[in-house]
């Protein structure tokens, strides 16, 4: 009997904040293709993942240690689609001095976009989209209409669960940290390694 294929779509940023919120900051270096097989049922098997985000090219540190960990999740197969940052203009209520913040943009359009076309074109019999955002809600429900006979599901990041009704379940902490990526990933042309703020605590 062949399995059922299911697809991944991963809200990153939604995911690292969640991550981010446990306080753990090993769980950040997580291997997306491993936490998704531990999502889906006997009869499927995983046969894509996709990675929603941006870089936040004004912090040098944090976008190196993002670039690495796109290289890694890479190397495990997962395909990354890549969104950008908006400036926005932003003025302190009490203070009124103006600054300029970063907005994410295109994520969600980008995985709406990604999800109603693999669907159409019959690349998946299931999909799971990781994101507590409602605003993907109404794109699974719309994909879910056009592509007749397609199960689609959100699933919560960890501890996400109450910030959409819609989840049919949450990730939970421990298939995190059952699902890490190792400290070094060995390619030929290069060797990945983990960065240090990602090393696990000292026991």
């Amino acid at each position: 009997m062949t399995a059922h294929r299911v697809s991944v779509y991963i809200d990153g940023f939604n995911l690292y904040h969640a991550l981010d919120d446990l306080g753990e900051s090993h769980l950040k270096w997580l291997d997306l293709w491993a936490l998704s097989e531990t999502l889906i049922r006997q009869n499927e098997a995983v046969t894509t993942v996709k990675y929603f985000s941006a870089y936040a090219t004004w912090m040098p540190a944090s976008y190196r240690r993002h670039q690495r960990y796109v290289a890694a999740l890479q190397a495990r197969g997962v395909q990354f689609i890549e969104g950008r940052f908006k400036e926005k203009p932003m003025q302190c209520k009490s203070c009124n001095v103006r600054y300029k913040a970063h907005e994410e943009k295109e994520t969600d359009v980008n995985i709406g976009v990604q999800l109603m076309a693999d669907g159409l074109k019959d690349r998946f019999d299931r999909a799971l989209v990781i994101s507590a955002d409602t605003d993907l809600n109404e794109a699974v429900t719309l994909t879910k209409a056009e592509t007749a006979g397609k199960q689609i599901d959100l699933v919560a990041p960890p501890k996400r669960k109450g910030r959409n009704s819609v989840a049919l379940f949450e990730v939970t902490v421990g298939r995190v940290r059952r699902s890490l990526l190792p400290p070094q990933i060995v390619l030929e042309d290069k060797t990945i390694i983990r960065p240090i703020e990602y090393d696990p605590p000292i026991t």
